[in-house]
């Protein structure tokens, strides 16, 4: 049966946005913790959170402790490597960065300066592990660097450094001191190299207590940074060296060094491994910084570069899809066909270019009447897409200049949107326009003045800054979470549980089975918490659960902090699977989701099986996971080439990228009542997979069809951790478990391969 058009039209979904207003205390709460929120909503749902109209505090990870200076960036630039190198003024126990250095003695005892200031803040763990590394290893020498669990600090790591000390007693050897030094910032890059670390935070090293000459310091962290990368035989770049201090003497001599040492040879702005140079100053405003240069858009460092394409995703048409297409290799136009649309915006990877990804606009494939304010609206859109995704630098060609725009239009169009964008941008960006010719650079040129001028007579009122006709985009009126996803469906979900989780009248539960994989850090970090929420931990029937208590902002707070652990766990133990996944293999690990027509006799198949049990089918997609696919016909033959059964599991939302990209694991869809063993659940049938997992008021109901493994079965009884034995051999063991016809257990999940997805809502 084929559905009609009607019908057709009705289940089709497409990429949207929704706009959640915030009102009363949910404003404070995303005020304190708006960079969590957004993490969380990125993971469980894959929906770009833009959030406006609310001043943010810091990240609510680093509210342990209140920040008593306010991070002020004094220098950047980069090295020829690509790697940034910046100065700050700011408290490293509050600080964000990857990891950050602590000035450690030889015996790891933390006591005054920084070295007291980490530990206290980051609580018992940092000295009990500093003298567990001391009682194995016996003391450290000057100039070496080790790497420890950074506790409640805001770091992934903390790298302990042991510089050399001064005594002024004794007439000091500096030219020694200067050598161990230099061994001192080596060994600590050399531990960014092997943990591949981002960001690194630096002190000023052995200049306090150990009384090394803060000059010669400054000057000596600043050299032995730039010789190390400047050697290229790194196998692992950062992406930025933070020279962070909070005493205004050692910010001025850091600022000082990085201008005599490193812009001697370099332009101050970005990229330096691009072509071209800015000819004219860049221009802030607020927390952007505008940078204009020539150059080639396919050869910026930027995090994003910015594509204009055709709603018929070709980029063999037009000069800059070309350009990046031929540099990026065809993987790129591949993915361009494959992926999804975020709202006008396609997202890929940058492959072979200098960038994380590429944005493909359709800005200019609209009618004349729109034309403007769609290229207003697309430069604004890719703004807010990289600030909500946390990239710090985005690069725009002159878009539409060879045949859509007069090139002073496309100047000021493009200009404007930037201005309105840092008018609410909380985090810093760098915005470079990337231009080819000389009178598009002059039209561009001209505008940035333009813009200086009015910075210098206000801070950009909104005058002058508009989308250029009579629609005009306005700073809403009331805060307010701006949701983009890839479908209605995964909106509607991420609506839902903000919903459920700022209307939170003070109890919070929170099911998920990855709880089961805290450890000591995860509970260090629960301890830290909020003292007026209350936490219980219950794992009942193979369902694990965090239930947490007290007044409605706490909670809320609390709740939002274990969210971000499980998104750090779960993306650990992806990247584990995968790893092992791809050494099985030899393949790289990827997958991909293709949809299903609506009008296919396939879809309309599915379609009635579904009704049958009150379920609308809203979406249908096909998996293909090469890896997956290898792996599963191994173990098929493991198991002497075993019978299959195509069978279902119903699992959560957050869990269907994660089943198609390594496959099943008993974490993501436990069963109400684990009555056959503690393993890997299917059902038959869609009535069978109803019971099996019951429904808990959601409003889209979610299926994995897989071909499973079954083989030779036994019943299944509660407790079973594996198969049973065959026989009086305790090495040979069924396949699998069954209860009754329709449901079966596997133990590994290698033996179900994931084939379709279904998306389905009540009737």
């Amino acid at each position: 049966m084929l559905l009609s058009r009607g019908l057709q039209s009705c289940l089709a979904t497409m990429a949207g946005h929704f706009d959640y207003p915030l009102y009363g205390p949910s404003v404070n709460i995303v005020k304190k913790c708006g960079a969590v929120l957004s993490e969380v909503l990125q993971h469980k749902f894959g929906c770009v959170a833009i959030i406006e109209g609310v001043d943010f505090q810091r990240d609510l990870r680093a509210q342990q402790k209140r920040p008593t200076i306010v991070p002020q960036q004094r220098f950047a630039t980069w090295l020829r490597s690509g790697v940034k190198v910046s100065v700050w003024k700011a408290d490293l126990t509050s600080f964000q960065a990857d990891a950050v250095v602590n000035a450690a003695n030889v015996s790891l005892k933390h006591y005054g300066g920084l070295a007291q200031a980490l530990s206290e803040t980051g609580g018992p763990l940092i000295q009990r592990e500093s003298n567990d590394y001391i009682g194995q290893n016996g003391i450290l020498n000057t100039g070496d660097a080790i790497v420890l669990d950074a506790g409640l600090l805001p770091y992934k790591k903390i790298i302990h450094a042991v510089g050399p000390e001064l005594s002024f007693q004794t007439s000091p050897d500096i030219s020694l001191a200067e050598q161990l030094l230099k061994r001192t910032i080596r060994s600590i890059l050399d531990r960014v190299q092997e943990y591949r670390l981002k960001t690194v935070a630096i002190p000023a090293i052995s200049s306090g207590l150990f009384h090394f000459p803060l000059p010669l310091c400054a000057t000596t962290i600043v050299s032995t940074v730039k010789n190390y990368y400047e050697s290229l035989s790194q196998t692992h770049l950062p992406e930025e060296i933070l020279l962070v201090n909070n005493d205004e003497p050692s910010v001025w001599e850091m600022e000082r060094a990085c201008k005599q040492i490193l812009t001697s040879q370099l332009p101050y702005t970005y990229s330096q491994a691009a072509v071209g140079k800015t000819s004219r100053p860049p221009l802030k405003m607020g927390n952007v910084l505008l940078i204009l240069k020539k150059g080639k858009i396919e050869d910026q460092w930027t995090d994003v570069i910015v594509n204009t394409t055709g709603t018929d995703r070709n980029l063999h048409l037009g000069k800059v899809s070309m350009a990046l297409l031929e540099k990026a290799g065809d993987r790129l136009q591949k993915a361009v066909y494959d992926a999804h649309l975020q709202g006008k915006i396609i997202i890929t990877n940058g492959y072979s270019l200098h960038c994380k990804e590429v944005y493909h606009t359709f800005c200019t494939d609209v009618s004349e009447k729109h034309l403007h304010k769609n290229l207003f609206q697309s430069v604004l859109e890719c703004l807010k897409m990289a600030a909500a995704q946390k990239h710090k630098s985005i690069a725009f060609p002159a878009i539409g200049t060879g045949f859509k725009f007069q090139k002073e239009e496309a100047a000021q169009i493009m200009s404007n949107a930037v201005a309105h964008f840092a008018q609410n941008c909380q985090t810093p960006m760098e915005v470079h326009f990337i231009i080819t010719d000389n009178d598009t650079f002059k039209a561009f040129e001209k505008q940035m003045v333009t813009l200086q001028q009015k910075a210098s007579h206000s801070s950009f009122t909104q005058a002058g800054l508009e989308p250029p006709d009579e629609s005009r985009e306005r700073k809403p009126a009331t805060p307010q979470i701006t949701l983009t996803g890839y479908s209605d469906e995964t909106i509607k979900e991420a609506e839902r549980w903000i919903s459920g989780l700022l209307n939170s009248s003070g109890t919070i539960t929170i099911r998920n089975n990855f709880i089961l994989h805290f450890g000591q850090r995860e509970f260090l970090e629960l301890s830290g918490l909020n003292k007026n929420v209350s936490i219980e931990e219950t794992f009942r029937k193979g369902h694990a659960e965090m239930n947490l208590m007290g007044t409605p902002e706490d909670t809320v707070l609390a709740g939002l902090h274990v969210e971000a652990m499980l998104c750090n766990i779960q993306k650990e133990f992806i990247k584990e699977e995968a790893s092992s996944l791809g050494l099985m293999s030899t393949k790289n690990v990827s997958f991909r989701r293709k949809r299903v027509d609506h009008s296919s006799p396939v879809f309309s198949d599915r379609y009635c099986e579904f009704k049958k049990e009150g379920l609308w089918l809203v979406k249908m997609e096909t998996v293909e996971n090469p890896s997956l696919e290898t792996v599963f016909k191994l173990k098929k033959k493991q198991l002497n080439d075993c019978t299959s059964k195509h069978m279902l599991q119903r699992i959560p939302a957050q869990f269907c990228d994660v089943v198609s990209h390594i496959g099943f694991h008993v974490e993501y869809a436990p069963p109400a009542d684990p009555a056959y063993g503690e393993g890997i659940y299917f059902a038959g049938t869609v009535a069978a997979a109803m019971k099996v997992w019951e429904k808990q008021n959601e409003e889209y109901l979610y299926f994995v069809e897989a071909e499973v493994l079954t083989g030779n079965s036994a019943p299944g009884k509660p407790g079973l951790i594996l198969p049973p034995s065959r026989g009086s051999d305790p090495f040979k063991m069924y396949d699998s478990v069954h209860g009754g016809v329709n449901v079966s257990v596997i133990f590994s999940g290698y033996q179900a391969m994931p084939k379709c997805i279904f998306t389905c809502k009540m009737q």
